[in-house]
């Protein structure tokens, strides 16, 4: 076999296409499906280098970073050597299974951040033994031969060796907006740069029209994109609002127990307490009630809740962007593809002055022509308009093998076209191999038309479609059905008039036209009109549910798009989007200075005829006005506005790998519900980390009050360093994380947006907090001194304390599953809090009555009497904290948080 240029050869674009061929050991047809296997081994997968993977054993290290964790194990082994070595064993026990649950944590977190970087790869149309197949992107190899479509992305560096009006994006590579027309002709320039190099096509760019074929001779880190672009399924974890608060919160906390532990101790020292006792306890009590793990948590919770939105087509690339998500109060939208289906259907067609109505929806080639209700068989003048209109299309329709969905392979116009002909019983591909295109007349902005030269029987016909005005003016006469005749000024003027009768319903109006021997300098000239196909992008069923949502939820619905006012004015008022605001054009925004438009943003509600240029104004202008605004886009000119939005987000079918880069969510499906989806699920996620930490911080706070009032008064310690950082484990493990993934409330996308400033700890919530807190240090308090002075021993008494601040805060995680709502709102719907709950207890009466459980837990087994009473003291919790959400309810606290 000939050995391969280095990869990186500046030289492939100097080759003729022969001797790139040649030189890479391929053919035309392509490789086979053995040497491709061989070459994939020699030159590795078509993908970017991989961000490093945290492994399970690093992970596991990290838990034992925690300082006090380690003090702890030290003072508890020293301990075990004076002789309490039942009581160290028991807290070694407990500190690992701490850091055991820590380690689970955080790996299923990495594992769930890992499967989002393993999200659906990009494939690619190659050529494998003369037959085109499609592969994953990442399976091509030096010498394959790829097929390159208008929308297809570039999948590796190739020399292009068929070209037939390929023109390709490069911006994403170059900067150069304008696509690059491509040629097969080798290069003389041998240092060129890469825009001017029009033999090759690489990856990252993207193929704009025409069709071609091209030669892979550089994959993976190897491509000239692979040396500047990072890696496209990167999810990357910066710290979030959320966590840099939690983290002072969190310091702010650690100062003041540590201060109240130390004073704790000292207390107990003063009164004779042996040392190494004392500073067993003093170290468990700080390791039980400092929040060190409140960050890590959220990110744990974000990344799980990542996880979860990928199941509703988001994939969300930024942490941070789910706190945000929560937060929106306007969606500004594109219109195709993501508030309708981008599946062209032709609904009308004007025919030998005849108006019919084509029925049937999106790509499915089935569907009837009526008029006036009618049935109507396809007749001549109809099938010659539809069949003209798919010769002169390079799209195509495919099946995905079920028979089921069909799809577009192409301009979603042209898609519409070959559709309406099969619903003729025209098959593009049978009419293609019949009448064969033997030259064409690209589209352009500038002719607004497409023409195309086909051999018949009769000699080349010339078929063109494009704006009705541009075709009527080459037209002389027009079809009939008694065949053609000449086009006078009253036929051109009904036929004008019913192109705007069509468009005033909100359809894209093409006219179809031909000529009979035609050659390339005459093709479009004195063409026969053959008639007009009115066609119209459906709105998607569930995006007009999603609207419905936004308005609940207080998010403001904008639709941001290029197409025609009224287009967009008819598709915006049948999805529910355009009410009483206004719509305005590109034009119109171009006239309004900042200050005119910052005023007006408000009252405007779809944007008609805007360049991807506009939308950065209109996100400056509504951040101004105070809006968290998420933009969607799609184009390579998109990233400006996506980079600039609070939350920008692309399209994963329709979008570049730029704008991909530059936003922080991306959608699998392109759909607008997706995003509602996603901002339920970012409200959900923020509600139950807020739940979380209500929970947890409230029993840290009971914890820390019920030693410090013991000490104040006087009185024994009331929990030994084992019952304690038991009941860390106990309350802040399962049951704490299961508040994680509490089911959502009821009402959460029926409350307006969370304003910026507003964090978790609003006054209501902090008040919600320390009432528990406190309710639980008194109760815990009265009942240790009542079971004193009724004769119990000290460690009976510690007994009832340690099973009552269990159930207690068994008690609150039930109240803290929602800040304003009643407890008796669907109490048990969180089957996980529920299982913990009974597990929990399970494990608490095995310390009160298996013996050799009691003595490390210093428990005693307790009559039915201790029971009633401590289950009866520590229920009162839950009323204490429905009279503080019921006062909450009605403002006297503040604003809800």
């Amino acid at each position: 076999m000939k050995p391969s240029p280095e990869p990186t050869s500046p030289v492939w674009h100097t080759l003729p296409v022969e001797t790139v061929i040649s030189q890479l050991a391929s053919a035309p047809s392509g490789l086979t499906g053995a040497e491709a296997a061989r070459r994939l081994i020699e030159f590795g997968p078509n993908e970017l280098q991989g961000v490093r993977h945290v492994s399970p054993w690093t992970i596991l290290f990290e838990q034992f970073k925690n300082v006090l964790i380690i003090i702890l194990l030290v003072a508890t082994i020293l301990s075990a050597f004076l002789g309490h070595g039942i009581e160290a064993i028991a807290i070694t026990i407990i500190v690992l299974f701490a850091v055991l649950l820590g380690f689970v944590q955080e790996y299923r977190a990495e594992r769930a951040i890992e499967a989002l970087r393993q999200m659906a790869a990009p494939t690619a149309t190659a050529l494998r033994e003369g037959q085109e197949v499609e592969i994953p992107a990442r399976d091509l190899v030096p010498g394959d031969v790829v097929m390159l479509r208008a929308g297809d992305k570039i999948p590796a560096d190739a020399r292009v060796i068929e070209s037939i009006n390929l023109q390709i994006e490069e911006a994403a590579l170059t900067g150069e907006s304008v696509p690059v027309e491509k040629q097969t002709a080798p290069l003389a320039e041998l240092e060129s740069a890469l825009g001017d190099r029009k033999s090759m096509a690489y990856a990252g760019t993207a193929a704009t029209y025409g069709r071609g074929r091209a030669i892979v001779v550089a994959t993976g880190m190897k491509t000239e994109f692979g040396k500047i672009a990072q890696m496209l399924q990167t999810v990357e974890s910066g710290k979030t609002l959320l966590q840099e608060n939690l983290d002072k919160v969190g310091h702010t906390l650690a100062r003041a127990t540590l201060v109240v532990v130390a004073i704790i101790v000292a207390f107990g020292l003063l009164r004779g307490q042996p040392f190494v006792e004392m500073l067993v306890f003093g170290i468990a009590l700080a390791v039980a009630v400092v929040p060190e793990a409140l960050p890590a948590v959220v990110t744990i919770s974000l990344a799980i809740g990542v996880q979860r939105m990928v199941k509703r087509h988001a994939l969300v690339r930024r942490l941070p962007a789910v706190e945000t998500l929560g937060r929106t109060s306007v969606i500004c939208s594109d219109k195709t593809g993501t508030l309708t289906k981008d599946e062209m259907t032709v609904r009308k067609i004007f025919v030998a002055d005849q108006l019919l109505d084509v029925s049937g929806t999106g790509y499915e080639p089935h569907g009837q022509f009526t008029r006036d209700g009618v049935v109507v068989e396809p007749f001549a003048a109809m099938k010659s308009l539809l069949e003209a209109g798919a010769l002169a299309s390079d799209a195509r329709l495919v099946n995905d093998g079920s028979g089921n969905r069909w799809d577009i392979k192409g301009d979603p116009t042209e898609g519409a076209l070959i559709v309406a002909a099969a619903k003729a019983g025209l098959d593009k591909g049978t009419i293609d191999q019949q009448f064969p295109r033997v030259n064409e007349i690209p589209f352009t902005s500038e002719t607004k038309r497409m023409t195309t030269l086909h051999t018949r029987s009769q000699g080349t016909v010339a078929y063109s479609k494009g704006a009705p005005e541009i075709i009527l003016d080459s037209c002389s006469r027009r079809l009939t059905e008694d065949g053609d005749t000449v086009l006078d000024a009253a036929s051109r003027e009904k036929i004008l008039e019913t192109a705007r009768q069509m468009a005033s319903e909100a359809l894209r109006v093409l006219a179809v036209a031909s000529k009979s021997d035609a050659t390339l300098s005459s093709a479009e000239q004195d063409m026969t009109f053959l008639g007009l196909v009115g066609m119209i992008d459906p709105p998607r069923p569930e995006a007009k549910a999603a609207i419905q949502v936004c308005e609940q939820a207080g998010i403001r619905a904008v639709m941001i798009t290029g197409d025609h006012p009224l287009t967009a004015q008819a598709v915006a008022r049948e999805l529910g989007l355009l009410k009483d605001g206004r719509v305005i054009t590109g034009a119109e925004l171009e006239l309004l200075s900042e200050a005119e438009f910052e005023r007006e943003a408000e009252n405007i509600e779809v944007y008609a005829r805007v360049s991807p240029a506009h939308k950065l104004r209109v996100v400056t202008a509504l951040q101004k006005k105070g809006h968290i605004v998420a933009m969607t886009g799609d184009g390579v000119n998109d990233a400006p506005a996506l980079k600039k939005a609070d939350i920008g987000v692309a399209m994963g079918i329709t979008g570049t790998d730029v704008t991909k880069e530059a936003a922080a969510m991306t959608l699998t499906d392109d759909n607008f519900a997706s995003i509602v989806a996603a901002v339920e699920e970012g409200r959900g996620i923020f509600g139950n980390i807020k739940k979380y930490l209500m929970y947890l911080l409230s029993s840290n706070i009971g914890e820390i009050m019920l030693m410090a009032g013991a000490t104040l008064l006087g009185l024994p310690l009331p929990l030994s360093a084992v019952q304690i950082l038991y009941v860390n484990l106990a309350t802040d493990g399962l049951p704490a994380l299961t508040l994680s993934v509490d089911p959502p409330e009821p009402d959460l996308m029926q409350r307006k947006p969370r304003e910026a400033r507003v964090g978790i700890f609003t006054r209501p919530i902090i008040i919600l907090m320390v009432v528990g807190g406190l309710w639980s240090a008194l109760i815990n308090l009265g009942l240790f001194t009542w079971a004193r002075s009724t004769g119990r021993s000290d460690a009976e008494a510690m007994t009832m304390t340690f099973v009552s601040l269990v159930l207690i805060q068994f008690f609150k995680a039930y109240n803290f599953r929602s800040d304003r709502h009643s407890v008796l709102n669907q109490p048990f719907v969180n089957k996980w809090l529920n299982r913990a709950i009974v597990w929990e207890l399970l494990l608490l009466i095995l310390i009160i009555y298996v013996p050799f459980l009691q003595a490390p837990f210093g428990t005693f087994s307790m009559s039915l009497g201790d029971w009633a009473v401590i289950v009866g003291l520590a229920f009162t919790v839950s009323p204490v904290l429905e009279l503080t959400k019921w006062i909450e309810r009605r403002g006297w606290l503040g604003k809800v948080g």
